[in-house]
């Protein structure tokens, strides 16, 4: 009995196996049958269409996958992409109830009739840079072919908003050889939902649109489908690595006018701040390319500010020849003095040291207010008179004989009268006349280096005046150029970087 029971399980378990076995060797037959019958008068070279009139319609569209590069130097975009290709081939079509089992077939795109579609700006050595699949048709005919590639085309890079711009980049697909009436193009559109972010651009969208251009050599229509890649440059790299450092090298040169003039070095930093942008202005000339339909935002950005430094230490000679002025050169001229030392230093509220000590010196600066210095007279009996070297004084000695015996009023001839009245005889006072005789030329000479000592003093304290003047115009111009350079730094800095269309956006996004 237990036998018995066995054997339908077993007959049944040999059924289902030879039933399996039976269907998988009638699809593989019927697969092959069916690539022979389909391709034994197949004709690659021959448009799959009922109607030779009629156009085949070719559907185009794009997975863009990875924006790979964008090369500003030599205006290329590499980017990976799958191209779908959707058609319909009429030869390639079959009964499903004829072959069972066979739903799709797999030809490669070297067998059958494939659109030559191709990139019109491509820049690869290759021109054709898509790996070329296996096309896949099903039992209607439609046929699906998804080359993948990485595309390098053409592109126009405006960098007058660099790094604050956005880049358009179109890649333009159509029929080499097909014109509209044999090859008539559509356009789908573009999936990005496998889209790989980039470190350096931000993709904004890729709009298609389907274009139809008409040559003066033929009437028939050319229709091409253009993609737009639409990017946004991610400004934090550049922000970093060149905005910043280009402000603060900037601020460093605004220090050159607080840097005190004698300590020799405002010419110095003034030079290295120049260098220092010239090298940054070097790395920029790199990265852009070599055009001249616009100047870089940056660019702009960095040539202001070369200008101001540049600027900063042409006026840092011109303090630092204030401030080092010889007192022998001259005088200040009187407008410099109103503008600078009345105008100027009014305004930038600054006060010129030692006031108090300029006055003095003007005070010594006018001798007719020292009679004792200017002018001694003494008389002699004789008349004699005795001039200084310099000609500005006259010392007259006048001695007295004994027959008049009161001397004329003077500082000292209450001194001499009195010793001669005191009774004094006149052999004496003759005597004594007589050696204060002798020793009048040395007196003289002494008289005469007394007052040259004091025209040197005076000639220095008015040396200082002058060389004090000269220092704070010097100070004033430091300060006048600080606050104008400053403000026009501010200004510009603004007025530069603000006038890029995406300057908020750029910054919200990539610095928060």
């Amino acid at each position: 009995m237990q036998g018995r029971k066995f054997l339908p399980c077993l007959y049944l378990g040999m059924y289902l196996w030879t039933s399996f076995l039976f269907k998988g060797s009638l699809q593989g037959e019927y697969q092959r049958k069916l690539y022979k019958e389909l391709m034994a008068n197949y004709n690659r070279l021959e448009r799959p269409v009922s109607n030779d009139s009629a156009p085949i319609v070719v559907e185009l569209g794009m997975a863009l996958l990875q924006i790979i590069d964008v090369d500003e130097k030599n205006q290329v975009l590499i980017s990976n992409v799958w191209l779908q290709l959707y058609w319909t081939d009429v030869y390639l079509s079959w009964n499903p109830d004829n072959y069972p089992g066979v739903q799709t077939l797999r030809f490669p795109s070297n067998q059958v009739w494939v659109p030559d579609i191709l990139l019109y700006n491509s820049a690869d050595e290759r021109f054709d840079a898509t790996f070329h699949t296996n096309v896949l048709v099903n039992a209607s005919g439609y046929c699906q072919y998804i080359p993948p590639g990485i595309l390098k085309s053409t592109c126009y890079i405006d960098v007058r908003w660099f790094p604050f711009d956005v880049q358009k980049c179109n890649l333009k697909f159509g029929s080499w050889t097909y014109n509209g009436w044999l090859l008539d193009l559509q356009m789908l559109a573009v999936d990005i939902s496998t889209y790989i972010p980039n470190g350096e651009w931000d993709l904004v969208g890729v709009p298609s649109k389907r274009n139809e251009l008409y040559y003066e050599c033929c009437k028939e229509p050319y229709p091409d489908v253009t993609f737009t890649v639409t990017m946004r440059r991610r400004t934090l790299y550049y922000g970093l690595n060149l905005l910043i450092p280009c402000v603060l090298i900037s601020g460093l040169a605004l220090l050159v006018f607080l840097l005190p003039a004698d300590s020799g070095e405002k010419i110095s930093l003034g030079i290295t701040v120049l260098l220092s942008l010239t090298v940054f202005m070097l790395l920029v000339a790199e990265i852009m390319p070599a055009t001249s339909d616009s100047v870089p935002l940056i660019a702009q950005y960095f040539a202001s500010t070369m200008m101001i430094v540049g600027l900063s230490v042409v006026v840092t000679v011109l303090v630092l020849q204030f401030h080092h002025h010889d007192p022998h050169g001259g005088k200040m001229p009187k407008w410099v003095r109103v503008v600078l030392l009345n105008w100027c230093a009014w305004f930038l509220r600054m006060k010129q040291p030692g006031e108090d000590r300029k006055l003095l010196g003007y005070k010594y600066s006018h001798p007719q207010h020292h009679s004792s210095a200017s002018s001694i007279e003494m008389s002699t009996t004789a008349g004699h008179s005795v001039t200084s070297a310099n000609g500005n004084m006259n010392m007259y000695f006048t001695y007295h004989t004994m027959e008049n015996p009161c001397c004329p009023p003077s500082s000292d001839s209450g001194v001499v009268c009195g010793r001669v009245g005191a009774g004094g005889s006149p052999l004496e006072d003759r005597d004594r006349h007589r050696t204060l005789a002798d020793h009048i030329p040395e007196i003289g000479r002494i008289l005469e280096e007394v007052q040259y000592i004091a025209q040197r003093f005076r000639d220095q304290d008015e040396g200082e005046a002058i060389c004090s003047e000269w220092k704070f115009a010097a100070a004033v111009v430091d300060r006048l150029c600080l606050v104008a350079f400053s403000l026009f730094s501010i200004i510009c800095t603004f007025t530069i970087l603000m006038s890029a269309p995406n300057f908020i956006e750029a910054v919200s996004k990539d610095f928060t």
